[in-house]
């Protein structure tokens, strides 16, 4: 069959795919119809080929391209059939369920996000791979501090460099590579290109080498840091019992501030929140016992001024806690291993929905 009316006739009057592609062998395959044709050419006279050569080519195109339609037809035909006789019942429960959740850190991330904007600070981040001037020198802990030897830091083997000039380390400052082990870089950062006033908080990765059921290589937590004018600490008392009663969701707070000490605040204070419990189970509220539950203080002048700001004229307060343990505290979780196992039974009991946006309209704990 080498007329191409007949050839055209039968491609378009194949009622499906298999039929269509006998005739698609038949006239293109190997031992084809046209196929045999176009072999024919090598052997004609050049007169002759110069016009049966674009015949041919010719009719070969228009097969193809007629197979090439009749199949679009043949498929769009095949797919409207199937739509026309499949029906969902939408009466019936979704399977399977759904399968994802938001992790407890994740989810506590945006509660503090939620509580703080309401108080006014914005989010700030930073590098989590930082250098020793930003997470130690500048938070006055100098490299001969015994406050160093507080946080298992894990250095880098290569990396660093010297400091050039510019808002930061003193130009020649040797440089060493490292996993910050607070987000406290954050608030450097933060005050060296940002003229106050300063309300910020800095959730992210911390990391230490350190290990047990309360302490893991990495974890997380969320530094705050005001600075302003006439800041002083019954400004810091005030916000961490704001923010208390909004994360637990209590109105009887209290809490407790004992004289403690860090390097970068001055005063420093060790924040305990009053609690009592009851059959194993903790209830935040009351003052039968105490939690610590942070560390805070107002910010040492000499930090201050390693930011290039007048302690002066500008002062300020400082506050960080894990991430981790609040997580813990609030959903009654007791080992911190378990948030970083991937255990997909834990994360579906300890898990929360993707439609549970925290809000203080709400509650946070949604």
């Amino acid at each position: 069959m080498t007329d191409p009316t007949d050839l055209l006739a039968a491609i378009a009057a194949a009622p499906d795919l298999a039929t269509l592609d006998a005739v698609r062998v038949a006239a293109l395959g190997k031992a084809g119809s046209v196929t045999a044709l176009m072999k024919t050419l090598g052997a004609m006279a050049p007169d002759v080929r110069l016009i049966e050569g674009p015949r041919l080519n010719a009719l070969r195109e228009t097969v193809t391209a007629a197979i090439h339609q009749r199949k679009s037809d043949l498929d769009a035909a095949a797919l409207d059939a199937r739509l026309a006789s499949e029906r969902i019942d939408l009466t019936l429960p979704v399977s399977p369920g759904p399968a994802g959740t938001i992790h407890p850190v994740s989810q506590v991330m945006d509660e503090l996000a939620e509580i703080f904007a309401d108080l006014g600070f914005a989010v700030a981040d930073g590098p989590e791979i930082e250098d020793d001037w930003h997470n130690f020198t500048a938070l006055n802990i100098p490299e001969t501090h015994p406050a160093r030897a507080m946080h298992d830091t894990f250095y880098m083997a290569q990396g660093g460099g010297v400091a050039d000039e510019g808002a930061g380390p003193p130009r020649g400052t040797v440089l060493r590579h490292l996993l910050r082990t607070h987000t406290s870089p954050v608030q450097i950062r933060t005050m060296l290109k940002q003229p106050p006033p300063i309300r910020i908080i800095a959730p992210g990765r911390t990391y230490r080498s350190d290990s047990d059921a309360t302490h893991t290589p990495m974890f997380h937590q969320v530094e705050g840091l005001v600075i302003d004018r006439g800041i002083h600490m019954g400004h810091l008392k005030w916000t961490l019992e704001t923010f208390v009663k909004a994360f637990f969701e209590v109105d009887d707070v209290t809490l407790r501030l004992r004289p403690s000490y860090f390097p970068f605040t001055e005063p420093s204070v060790e924040v305990d929140v009053g609690c009592s419990w009851a059959g194993g189970t903790l209830s935040i509220g009351g003052a039968e016992s105490w939690l610590e539950i942070l560390g805070s203080g107002m910010v040492h002048p000499r930090v201050i001024a390693a930011c290039g700001l007048d302690p002066d004229e500008w002062q300020g307060f400082a506050f960080g806690c894990g991430i981790d343990r609040l997580a813990m505290l609030k959903y009654g979780m007791t080992d911190l291993r378990a948030f970083f196992d991937g255990d997909a039974r834990w994360l579906r009991h300890y898990g929360f929905k993707a439609t549970d946006v925290p809000t203080l309209s709400g509650g946070v704990g949604a």
